[in-house]
């Protein structure tokens, strides 16, 4: 590339000039004129390092709403895409039946407490007669395994009072939380058996993302670790979420690990189902920063072309830390902000080759240079 570059700077020399006696032929060689897309400027800027991470956003608390018991829907009270407080009546099931079986395991217990107390004042009667010598012995131990007997009762008697009650508030479908209703399945008029779908409820003041790293890059992670998001939908903006778990077992297939990412949304910007493209803030700089291309990477020691004093250079690099999702490295020494650098096709000019970037409005030479 190198010598085609020499080559051909000497035939223009020769056809412009009309041979090697021309006079002319000693003058300075014309620059290669450099256009904008052959050229960078290296900046000083922030830059991240960190493994990148992608996925689907989700509502971090949702709940899936499914009935408890069978029967037909009386009341549906709740709709899609809209919000809830927590303990909220969302739908009501048919329950004739569980108020029945309510109201007799209450009757039930109120007969047996009254038991309870005849038999109590009997026993504490038959304790004083005893005392006094008045009844046998064995009158006392009758009355007192009586009483034992009706506490017995009673505490059955309770225990199926409870037990009916959480039955008949089954028949009662309200939000688990305050949210928002994502999905209603239900109509008044259904009948529904255990198991059956009847809403989702979600809270959108924080979303999540699950997403996977490589294995290799576990020991730059941690919980609480910030990471910074773009979101479909929203070109422009940047979110800021945190880790917030790391899964303990790599997988061994493709040797990435999951890990939970929290995303506050407390205005409830965001909803679920929205793509969403990161990068695990790891490590962050502020230095000399320059496009990937810009560096080459394959000798023994990074270099860089650059154009100084209207000559291209060759620039040995020390190369800092990389953010792989701009394709930009950090540039600790060799370079310095404002300095111009060759891109694409024009790092293969010739060091100590004349060169100049050209002017803007001024069009493209027809002869060959750097495009």
């Amino acid at each position: 590339m190198r010598a085609a570059w020499g080559a051909g700077f000497a035939m223009v020399l020769v056809a412009a000039c009309g041979g090697a006696d021309d006079p002319a032929s000693d003058a300075a060689p014309a620059p290669v004129v450099l256009g904008a897309e052959n050229i960078t400027i290296a900046e000083t800027a922030e830059l991240t390092s960190g493994p990148v991470v992608s996925g689907t956003l989700s509502p971090e608390l949702a709940a899936s709403m499914r009935a408890e018991i069978a029967g037909s829907v009386t009341e549906v009270s709740a709709d899609a895409g809209m919000t809830v407080k927590r303990g909220e009546v969302l739908a009501r099931i048919d329950d004739t039946a569980l108020r029945d079986a309510w109201i007799s395991a209450r009757a039930a217990l109120r007969s047996a407490e009254a038991n309870l107390l005849v038999q109590r004042r009997n026993a504490e009667r038959t304790a004083r007669l005893a005392a006094a010598g008045a009844v046998a012995e064995r009158d006392l131990e009758v009355a007192r395994s009586t009483q034992t007997n009706a506490e017995g009762q009673v505490a059955d008697a309770r225990a199926r009072l409870t037990s009916a009650e959480k039955q008949l508030a089954k028949a009662t479908v309200r939000a688990p939380f305050a949210g928002i209703v994502a999905d209603a399945t239900v109509s008044a008029g259904d009948v529904v058996s255990v198991g059956t779908a009847l809403f989702t409820v979600v809270d959108p003041s924080t979303m999540r993302l699950e997403a996977t790293v490589p294995a290799e890059e576990l020991g730059a992670l941690s919980t609480g670790m910030p990471v910074r998001f773009t979101v479909s939908g929203y070109e422009g903006r940047d979110f800021t979420g945190q880790i917030r778990s790391i899964n303990p077992i790599v997988d061994p297939a493709t040797r990435q690990v999951r890990i939970l990412v929290s995303l506050p949304n407390a205005e409830r910007t965001l909803v679920g189902g929205l793509f969403a493209e990161g990068r695990v803030s790891a490590e962050t700089r502020s230095g000399v920063v320059v496009p990937r291309g810009a560096v080459d990477v394959r000798g023994l020691r990074p270099a860089v072309m650059r154009l100084k004093g209207g000559r291209v250079e060759k620039s040995e690099v020390q190369v800092g830390i990389e953010e792989r999702a701009t394709e930009r490295f950090e540039i600790t020494s060799g370079v310095a902000a404002g300095d111009t650098l060759l891109l694409g096709s024009a790092q293969g000019i010739t060091p100590g080759t004349v060169a100049r970037v050209r002017a803007a409005g001024e069009s493209a030479p027809a002869s060959s240079g750097a495009r």
